[in-house]
């Protein structure tokens, strides 16, 4: 018999990227009391990776549990980008209905659409809650307006269109029913959780079955599960069954040997759980997402969508330039392979595989981001390596024809930007569906465009629009092959000799376009240290010294003025290089390099060509 459990709730918490998920998520636990009333409380307590902090963004869904009224309260932050999509679709098949978060001055946003539209497949209630509505150009009536649209266009059902909207601040705390009411706490938001959110259903009777939603991994205890006990209940020493929807002939017994529980932002050991709870399980070696727990006398797995596909690769390669090994602390293959290959237990949107030779591995993931985040968090462990420029996935059709990933992508700028823009993306074969205002004098541009040609455009973008512009794109299946497209106008500029960038060498190389190095830095021959104003590379000598005599004395150096190097970035770097060129990542140092670093040898592979 299916029973209710009334003291549960389970939801998520779905946004576009930066509207106050994660700092809403935090005033829900200092509210429900979960730290104590002098305990110093980092802002943002969830996003606990280092670059979730810089960055300001999610990578990793999140549990916490409340307590509110006796109620257990868990809930799940997840991601706002699309990079990491995979996350919040998994998510969400451990909940009961979602908390979908809307700026009060920016409304429904692109990510709003995507996460939104799972959550709706999934038929579940939906709570709005305009949040940020102290803000001094908010528009809480346009954005309700802009919501109700959007669950429109989703074909959502009568339920879900008639969902409750509450009026929030984040930062300061307080929620409220009506838009021109002043709140003074959370509650309102509480409250419509107990009485919109259906508690968890299952049959505490039948057989044990857990679906894992997400992975966890730990130094000490390795792999973690994390699911919802959708019937029966588990308990620890208890002998379960692995099954898998998409491996019909996965088949494992299993020990559970210990069960933990959420409270607050600790896991809790317990004995026990049954229906409706959510569940972190330890020391089951090879649990993968999408497994269902299950009773050894009626093993049956739980339905689950398949992990969307990667659609972007790069090549992680041992470093092998003049200043190899200098800077890091894990350098070989095999360090390099163990640390890709332990990435793969908790990231499920990543594909590692190895190549003909032992020193590169193809990393595949689902967009720039994700692999930059991969890359920078292996650098700030002590590695040392380097990579190609991002390419797409092709796949064929029955009829052999070549298919490439496509995108979405919805861009807000100001109007006077928007010819500049649309011109840019029209050369990187993207296809403009509609344009429209948007708010604030912003337009709206929506394009289709090949998954390739926005490979290296966000830095120009941002360029283009004088920081002024907003992009969003979202992965949207495979299309016919769109053609060649010419993703750098400039050339290079090269090093052609060994040793320290010297103040004289750089002011003759200066003229030549924008150096990326300053006076002091070690250079090698095939190293670029610039970008080229025209087309061609050229090969400089940055090292070059200025000949002394009675009449040229060395103080006149001091008189030569330099432009100060363009530093950077590891997103940048991966946007600038080209086809023919790697990127060496070191614990402190970002190198680009032609992948050929003898001159002679790269003129004769350019004349195969």
């Amino acid at each position: 018999m299916k029973q209710t459990r009334d003291d549960v709730r389970n939801v998520a918490i779905i946004a576009h990227v930066d509207h106050g998920k994660t700092t809403l998520v935090d005033e829900l636990l200092k509210q429900s009391g979960v730290f104590r009333e002098n305990q110093e409380v980092a802002e943002r307590v969830m996003d606990s990776n280092d670059i979730e902090r810089e960055r300001g963004i999610t990578i990793l869904s999140k549990n916490t549990a409340v307590t509110y009224k006796n109620t257990k309260i868990n809930i799940i932050d997840t991601p706002g980008h699309a990079d990491f999509g995979g996350e919040v679709e998994r998510v969400l098949k451990m909940v009961n209905g979602v908390i979908l978060v809307v700026d009060a001055f920016e409304g429904s946003m692109p990510q709003t659409k995507f996460v939104l539209r799972k959550a709706l497949e999934l038929k579940l209630p939906v709570i709005v809650c305009i949040n940020k509505i102290d803000r001094p150009e908010a528009r809480p009536k346009e954005v309700i307006d802009e919501v109700l649209e959007l669950l429109i266009d989703l074909d959502a059902s009568e339920e879900q269109l008639d969902c409750p909207f509450i009026f929030a601040s984040a930062k300061t705390g307080v929620a409220s029913y009506e838009m021109d009411q002043e709140g003074t706490d959370m509650v309102p938001l509480f409250e419509t959780i107990l009485k919109y959110i259906p508690a968890p259903e299952g049959d505490p009777d039948a057989g044990t079955q857990v679906l894992i939603s997400t992975i966890d991994y730990n130094e000490y205890v390795g792999r973690i599960g994390v699911g919802k006990v959708d019937n029966g209940s588990v308990k620890v020493n208890q002998e379960v069954v692995i099954v898998n929807h998409h491996e019909p002939d996965k088949m494992k017994k299993v020990k559970i040997s210990k069960l933990y529980e959420f409270d607050g932002l600790e896991k809790v050991e317990v004995k026990e759980a049954g229906i409706g709870s959510i569940v972190a399980i330890s020391g089951i070696t090879d649990i993968r997402i999408g497994d269902t727990l299950c009773s050894p006398d009626n093993p049956a797995p739980i339905p689950f969508q398949k992990i969307s596909e990667p659609t972007i690769a790069m090549h992680f390669i041992v470093n092998d330039s003049p200043l190899a090994g200098q800077e890091g602390k894990y350098v070989t293959s095999r360090h390099i392979r163990d640390r890709l290959f332990r990435e793969l237990n908790t990231d499920v949107s990543l594909r590692v595989e190895e190549t003909e030779t032992t020193e590169a591995f193809k990393v595949s993931g689902r967009g720039e981001l994700h692999l930059s985040v991969l890359i920078e968090n292996m650098r700030r462990e002590g590695y040392e390596f380097a990579v190609s420029k991002a390419e797409v996935l092709y796949k064929t059709d029955e009829n052999g024809k070549k298919l490439e990933p496509m995108e979405l992508v919805y861009i807000d700028v100001p109007e006077e930007f928007s010819g500049t823009v649309i011109e840019k993306l029209s050369q990187r074969k993207g296809e403009l569906q509609s344009m429209g205002a948007a708010s604030g004098g912003y337009t709206r541009l929506e394009f289709s465009i090949p998954s390739r040609g926005l490979i290296g455009y966000r830095g120009e973008f941002l360029t283009d629009t004088k920081g002024n512009g907003i992009m969003n794109a979202s992965f949207n299946g495979y299309g016919p092959y769109k053609g060649d497209i010419q993703y750098r106008k400039q050339g290079s500029l090269i090093a052609f000799e060994a040793g320290e960038a010297i103040t004289y060498g750089l002011y003759n190389a200066q003229e030549r376009g924008t150096l990326f190095i300053g006076p002091g830095e070690k250079v090698y021959s095939g190293m670029v240290v610039g970008q080229n104003g025209r087309g061609e590379d050229i090969e400089l000598n940055v090292c070059k010294k200025k000949q002394l005599t009675n009449t040229r004395s060395s103080s006149a150096d001091e008189a030569l003025r330099l432009t100060p190097p363009k530093v950077l970035s590891l997103e940048q770097a991966l946007e600038f290089i080209d086809t023919d060129e790697l990127l060496e990542v070191t614990p402190s140092s970002l190198r680009i390099r032609k992948k050929i670093l003898d001159p002679t040898a790269r003129k004769r592979a350019a004349m195969k060509q």
